[in-house]
Parts: structure tokens; sequence; C-alpha cells
């Protein structure tokens, strides 16, 4: 994709945190939030996380990873989006 295709407001080397077993394609992304203070993105599956688990990437890969994610590009900040399984779409909602 191209720089000037990119629908996210922060760049494609934007570092996003996931989980290590996101990343090896062992587990599917099924909860995104975006930080209100930070704007930050976050890709892990909606369970608990423990720091081990955590890996830092660049937000292009999580899109190379999971093109389905292009549709939260304008998620705003304070918003997550879920889904029950891969195949789910991904669907936004405010955080409470």
């Amino acid at each position: 994709m191209k720089n000037d295709e990119w629908p996210f407001d922060q760049p494609p080397n934007c570092a996003v945190i996931t989980l290590k077993t996101v990343m090896s394609r062992e587990v599917p992304i099924l909860f995104v939030s975006r930080d209100e203070d930070d704007q930050s993105w976050q890709f892990p599956t909606g369970e608990i996380v423990r720091k081990n688990d955590a890996a830092v990437v660049a937000l292009h890969e999580i899109v190379e990873l999971d093109p389905s994610v292009l549709e939260l590009a304008d998620l705003p900040p304070g918003w997550i989006a879920t889904r029950r399984s891969e195949n789910a779409a991904l669907e936004k909602q405010a955080h409470r």
C-alpha cells in the first residue's frame, strides 16, 4: 500500500501494541482499542494480557497481518472494536 493511500492518521511505522501470539498467527485479532489520551493503538485478543506476551510492532505490520483492520482507520480515540471470530466484522463502540 502506498503512503498516499494510507487511511490511518498515524504513519505506517507508528508503534502499536499487540501479542506475540497474534503476530505468529496463533490467535486472531478480536479486540482493538485506541487510547483516548495518546491515541495509541492496541491489537490484543480481548483476554487478559501478561507483560511478557506483549509485542510492539509497526501499524503496517498489523495491516499486513489482518487487512480487515483497515476498516478501523477512522476509529475515534477512546473507542474499541470487537468481534467474536476471525471471520466476523469488527464492530465499533465507544469505550465505557
